[in-house]
């Protein structure tokens, strides 16, 4: 799994990396077909904070935004949210197929 991490009007230091990557292992653990993880963070008006994340998984991407007047409250926002989705995107599956095999009988 690859994890892009880019700042627009922020400098990417190897504490804020070391954060992202420490994060994002959360997300790993609940999903094996992760292929790619593209961070990007943005500064707007010294004041405002963005984290926006793109998962690309084996068949669908999962996207997700944060923002806070803290850099690192909007990455775990992010986080918390891509946990959310991922939850989510775990459950469809698993709720298709039940029901494809209860149509079935």
């Amino acid at each position: 799994m690859q994890i892009n991490i880019t700042g627009h009007h922020v400098d990417i230091t190897q504490p804020i990396r070391e954060y992202i990557d420490n994060k994002l292992s959360r997300i790993q653990r609940h999903i094996d077909n992760i292929t790619s993880i593209n961070v990007i963070l943005t500064v707007e008006s010294k004041i405002l904070h963005k984290a926006d994340a793109e998962i690309h998984l084996a068949g669908a991407n999962i996207n997700a935004g944060a923002s806070s007047e803290n850099l690192y409250a909007a990455i775990d926002a992010l986080v918390d949210k891509l946990d959310r989705q991922i939850a989510k995107y775990k459950g469809k599956g698993k709720t298709n197929n039940r029901q494809q095999n209860t149509d079935a009988n």
